[in-house]
């Protein structure tokens, strides 16, 4: 049972990496969609969104059918979504066929997003649970770096339709094995079936920590989806491209597991307000100045050191047994901000002519996680919270 719970958690990883790089997928191939359709920066913010489109709605019930028909059958279907919905975009010839594929993805994404949490709660406990989590929160910077270094010589050499036929890759592949590997934990606590809402009190503390989340991932993404262009339009070649891509991507991936350790050593809101500075300087640096793999380091390592006290505070906000449906509230605020932030970015870079007006948006999104994660700390006692965290 060990072995099989290593396996499950890399089945969930192999998912984490598919939603980073099916989101990723259309800011990458960016320059060539505006190309191709003639796109606004705000429509191609919209058809980034459209990945997120639908998570708003769909977060909770999804949770709620996790708990009434099971984790195997309900995160199955969502990487079964995701793999169709990655060769429904990949057979369209217009905008909107890919939208339609990136909206039927997404919402696959939106179950395994959901359902994650609780079965690596159920195969790893103490602090083998802590370890599984990072792995999963690290996987999706890992997939965005893939699709930057993967999607563009595909492309080149194989055309649009082959680039988007690759995000049903990781998809198919976390599905066979979540399927091999799943099987109902030993010494699973029964899940009731009843329906029951968190208190006041925690809905509201969910609600801020969701729109905490919300805004550095938010920013984070829209950051990431019009950097692309931007470097493109300053003269940067495709490996410049490529490296600074694969830096604000893959560097999450040391910053959020050393970002952990330096809480326990430094306190939380330290870490957090850190992180805060050094990603939004890194966007405004980005956006205003030369020097693009700097900037990078800013953005992908030095701050992204805070994830781990952002996901503690939002997971510590409802009691234990509230805490599948809290979490659900907490993730409907995130694909609303995802859903929306690019096209709001998009949006500026349409009002400026130039895509650096996006990023900057971008920049005073993350930054809104500050007032934001000061009124949740003063509603609720951060110290123990991130204590027992």
């Amino acid at each position: 049972m060990h072995v099989r719970s290593w396996i499950i958690l890399a089945s969930l990883a192999l998912a984490r990496i598919a939603f980073g790089y099916q989101f990723q997928t259309v800011a990458t191939l960016g320059p060539e969609l505006v190309a191709r359709f003639g796109l606004s920066y705000a429509q191609l913010g919209g058809l980034i969104g459209t990945y997120m489109l639908l998570g708003t709605f769909v977060a909770l019930p999804l949770g709620l059918l996790g708990r009434r028909f099971g984790d195997r059958w309900v995160l199955g279907t969502g990487l079964a979504l995701m793999t169709i919905g990655a060769c429904v975009s990949a057979g369209a010839d217009a905008a909107a066929g890919i939208a339609v594929g990136r909206t039927l993805a997404g919402v696959g994404a939106v179950a395994m997003i959901v359902l994650q949490g609780k079965i690596i709660a159920d195969w790893f406990v103490g602090p083998r649970f802590m370890i599984g989590i990072s792995v999963s929160v690290c996987a999706f910077p890992i997939g965005m770096g893939l699709a930057q270094l993967v999607l563009p010589p595909v492309l080149t050499g194989f055309g649009l339709h082959a680039a988007f036929l690759t995000d049903a890759v990781p998809a198919g592949l976390a599905l066979v094995l979540f399927l091999v590997s799943h099987r109902v934990p030993p010494h699973a606590v029964p899940v009731p079936r009843r329906f029951s809402l968190p208190s006041g009190r925690e809905c509201g503390l969910l609600l801020i920590a969701g729109g905490i989340w919300t805004v550095y991932t938010s920013g984070f993404a829209s950051f990431a989806s019009y950097l692309p262009s931007s470097l493109s339009l300053q003269g940067y070649g495709a490996g410049v491209i490529a490296l600074v891509m694969t830096i604000v991507a893959w560097g999450n991936v040391p910053g959020t597991l050393a970002g952990g350790g330096l809480a326990a050593r430094f306190g939380g809101f330290n870490i957090f307000l850190v992180g805060t500075l050094f990603l939004t300087a890194g966007m405004v640096g980005a956006a205003l100045t030369g020097g693009p793999v700097v900037w990078a380091v800013f953005v992908g390592v030095l701050g992204s050191i805070q994830p781990g006290v952002m996901m503690a505070v939002g997971t510590l906000s409802a009691r234990p047994e509230n805490r599948a449906v809290g979490m659900g509230l907490f993730y409907t605020l995130y694909y609303l901000g995802g859903t929306f932030a690019p096209g709001l970015c998009g949006l500026a870079a349409d009002y400026a002519g130039r895509p650096e007006a996006g990023l900057l948006a971008a920049a005073f999104i993350s930054a809104l996680a500050v007032p934001l994660f000061m009124l949740h700390r003063a509603l609720a006692s951060h110290e123990t919270m991130l204590a027992r965290a």
